[in-house]
């Protein structure tokens, strides 16, 4: 059904552009190859095939006219399971290729969304990459046109971290003055990609923060109810390749496409935060020793203009910073198992190698907002990373120097950042897993420092987690702990800075256990069972002691839940926790990061204040309290698995 009839026939013409020049190099041909399935599923049915560059190519000394596009209304049906997670709506790729199957997610978004922030607005749409990524843009951009968006702002080849989203929503104007409402971010962040892997897809707020519980309920009640979206067939695909403005016409108005440099504006605000010199100086220490993964995620779109053109590092020090669509067949989760090369290099591996490790490395996951951070042969819990960084900001780095509003942390990350937040007298907040959640400390001026034990770490500078922030952290930390050093015999490394926060706030020993792809019943059932459990502590204790009779007494135990500070919603069934009389925990969580299945946590924690039991094996420290989880859980009977997926 056409909901506006096209004006009459026209000569097809190209659609103007405003070229800008630019020196950013352009990513290589194999990365740029579009992946059209869904596109002409979408097409097939009701329009005209697009008009090849030939014909929209407009004669010579002629002046191009914006194209002109309609409106069409698709009819459609619901699809099952279109429930946003923690971060959005994430499956495999084949499901998503499925006819209307994003559509209809995306004009169900629409839809939840507040009139003014659909009708003139302008929006971005970019995302890590992957296999995908350029159909998904390409159909987002003409459901944008045909639901009366005004603009759609694109990085360059349709990439953008999350974190440069959410600074893009907050710091980047149009030549009219208007900012963005939202974004549509295409990541399943940290799960692999390719053909048969994971797509994903959410939407952030105004704020640059996710879409809070109250619009993605929304989203998710409107997706079972769902008959029909809005699509502009007649829109041509815009070259995402090359920067610039195209002007389209349709029934309510100009549209514009603008397709931007990813990496621009997000460096311009990293400037406003951190001692740019202080960290050159450091990086030009013959000394200092530098690495950086990308996992062929996104971050390699960031990674030579920020740590080679800006700060100086040798451009042998990046790894895998070419972003690819399936992440070069690997799994781009910066921990000790997915990232094997820098692990490798950074002297952790299980090979022996005479070559002497760099002073610090570090990683980014697919979307470059979670980050594992190393020293020479020694690696940052996500934990302790986020706990040093609070204790050092004001000193080390300038956007905090007149002192940290507060400091927050989710749920199952250890308590390391308790600590700190009690010995400096700062507000401290436990939440549940989830960004959107410090979004809202953040936005009532509550919170400057926050972090999961996910490998997310991040500030109020943006409203979510930053990997590239976070490195850039630890650079200014020990730039600032070598200040008067850089000449000396030996600088203060990665693990002397850990060493010493263990001896004044004592050390959180702490791992996670990770069953991927489990049962899904399986999983509910045993989360069931240890929620029956906390109705006896009594004997919960008696079968603990059977197991490991050394191990402190359950103290207290329930099911995770928090009532916001800011709007006072409340957040339910957020993890099981079993708390000990010495400090330590064992938390239980199903996660909602999955495309397949569910994902159960295991999260074991043991507290020690004495300083001269603080540098034991964290596995042996922890050997008691794993024994006790495991069988407490009875996690092999319930999932037939005698071993996690992953252990970080």
């Amino acid at each position: 059904m056409i909901l506006c009839a096209s004006p009459p026939a026209i000569i097809p013409s190209r659609p103007r552009r405003l070229r800008h020049r630019t020196t950013t190099p352009s990513l290589p041909p194999h990365f740029r190859s579009p992946h059209r399935l869904l596109h002409r599923q979408l097409l097939a049915s009701s329009s005209p095939p697009p008009l090849s560059r030939a014909q929209r190519r407009p004669r010579v000394g002629a002046q191009p006219a914006a194209m002109v596009f309609s409106v069409t209304k698709k009819e459609t049906t619901p699809f099952d399971g279109q429930k946003p997670g923690t971060s959005g709506l994430r499956k495999k790729v084949t499901v998503f290729q499925q006819p209307h199957y994003l559509a209809n997610f995306v004009q169900s978004t629409f839809n939840a969304l507040p009139a003014d922030q659909v009708k003139g607005a302008t929006i971005v749409v970019s995302g890590d990459g992957r296999y995908f990524s350029k159909d998904a843009v390409q159909i987002i951009t003409k459901m944008a046109a045909a639901n009366g968006v005004r603009r759609v702002w694109v990085g360059q080849d349709t990439l953008l971290s999350t974190p440069a989203v959410s600074a893009i929503i907050r710091e980047r104007i149009a030549a009219d003055g208007s900012k963005a409402t939202g974004a549509f971010i295409l990541t399943a962040s940290h799960n692999p990609g390719g053909p048969t892997e994971d797509f994903g897809i959410k939407y952030n707020m105004g704020n640059g923060g996710p879409a809070p519980e109250s619009v993605t309920d929304k989203i998710f009640s409107n997706t079972k109810t769902i008959t029909e979206y809005l699509i502009s067939d007649d829109l041509p695909d815009v070259d995402v390749s090359a920067l610039g403005v195209t002007t389209f016409t349709g029934p309510e108005g100009p549209f514009d496409v603008d397709v931007f440099d990813s990496a621009t504006d997000y460096i311009k605000l990293m400037k406003t935060i951190f001692d740019f010199e202080t960290i050159k100086k450091l990086l030009a220490s013959p000394k200092f020793s530098f690495c950086f993964d990308g996992l062929h995620g996104v971050a390699g779109a960031y990674a030579k203009r920020m740590f080679v053109d800006e700060l100086g590092a040798s451009e042998s020090s990046l790894l895998n910073c070419v972003p690819k669509e399936d992440f070069g067949g690997g799994h781009p989760d910066p921990n000790l198992t997915y990232a094997k090369e820098l692990v490798e290099r950074m002297g952790l591996g299980k090979s022996s190698s005479n070559v002497e490790p760099p002073e610090f490395g570090a990683a980014a996951d697919g979307d470059a907002d979670r980050n594992m951070v190393l020293g020479k042969r020694f690696f940052v819990t996500p934990s302790d990373s986020v706990a040093i960084i609070a204790a050092n900001a004001v000193q080390s780095i300038p956007y905090f120097a007149s002192g940290l509003k507060g400091v927050a942390r989710s749920m199952p990350t250890s308590a390391a950042l308790d600590v700190v937040a009690k010995n400096l007298n700062l507000k401290f907040f436990e939440v549940p897993t989830g960004w959107k959640f410090f979004g809202n400390l953040m936005d009532a001026g509550m919170c400057s420092v926050c972090g999961e034990e996910s490998f997310g770490t991040g500030s109020d500078h943006i409203r979510e987690k930053d990997g590239i922030w976070a490195v850039l952290a630890w650079l200014s930390i020990l730039a600032y702990k070598n200040k008067d050093n850089l000449g000396g015999d030996k600088l203060v490394s990665v693990e002397d800075i850990v060493l010493q926060h263990w001896a004044t706030y004592g050390r959180h020993y702490y791992t996670r256990y990770d069953y991927e792809n489990v049962d899904a019943e399986a999983a509910k059932e045993l989360m069931a069972n240890l929620v029956k459990m906390q109705s006896s502590l009594t004997d919960v204790n008696k079968l603990i002691k059977e197991i490991q009779p050394n191990v402190s007494d359950v103290v207290s135990a329930d099911e995770f839940e928090y009532k916001d500070p800011v709007d006072g919603s409340v957040s339910k069934h957020q993890g099981i926790r079993y708390l000990f009389g010495d400090g330590s925990r064992l938390v239980f969580r199903l996660s909602g990061t999955g495309s397949v299945g569910a994902t159960i946590r295991i999260y074991i924690e043991q507290y020690e204040n004495d300083s001269s039991k603080t540098g034991r094996e964290s596995s042996d420290a922890l050997s008691p309290l794993v024994d006790v989880a495991l069988k407490l859980s009875k996690i092999q009977e319930y999932t037939g698995r005698s071993a996690p997926t992953v252990i970080t």
